[in-house]
């Protein structure tokens, strides 16, 4: 008969792998997961850029030209101003549109202060074409 108890369980060696394994799992996962938040949050920019991007382009098939569609003229929406409570300043001047992110502790704008979003128009041929670029692009939100 054998007296010896039979032990069951895992080895400290092995608990120390897997924690290895979850921590390096956690270091690649987390930078990936705040980019991912902070691309979504910035989305709720770039959707408010539709309407006044859509109105320049109507702007410019008016007038031939967007260098007279700047905002509070020519169908395109004023202004936007910052200021106490404002999470979005956006500025549209000769087709060329401009918001950035004031940011707010109010989701979805928590985390993007100072963010910009620039769209660039250009009028051809009857159409306009955008190019995007500001502070979004080089942090690869936008």
């Amino acid at each position: 008969m054998n007296n010896q108890k039979e032990q069951t369980g895992f080895t400290l060696i092995e608990l120390m792998i897997v924690v290895a394994i979850i921590g390096i799992l956690a270091s690649i996962a987390l930078p990936a997961y705040q980019t991912y938040t902070k691309k979504a949050k910035f989305s709720e920019v770039i959707l408010a850029t539709s309407g006044v991007k859509t109105a320049v382009e109507i702007c410019g098939q008016d007038q031939s030209a967007i260098t007279n569609c700047s905002g509070g003229s020519n169908g395109i929406a004023a202004n936007i101003a910052g200021g106490t409570g404002k999470v979005l300043t956006m500025t549209t001047v000769a087709g060329l549109i401009t918001a950035t992110s004031q940011g707010s502790t109010a989701t979805p704008w928590s985390g993007l202060t100072g963010e910009t979003y620039i769209l660039t128009g250009t009028f051809a041929s009857g159409r306009v074409s955008w190019v995007a670029s500001g502070s979004c692009v080089a942090a690869s939100i936008c």
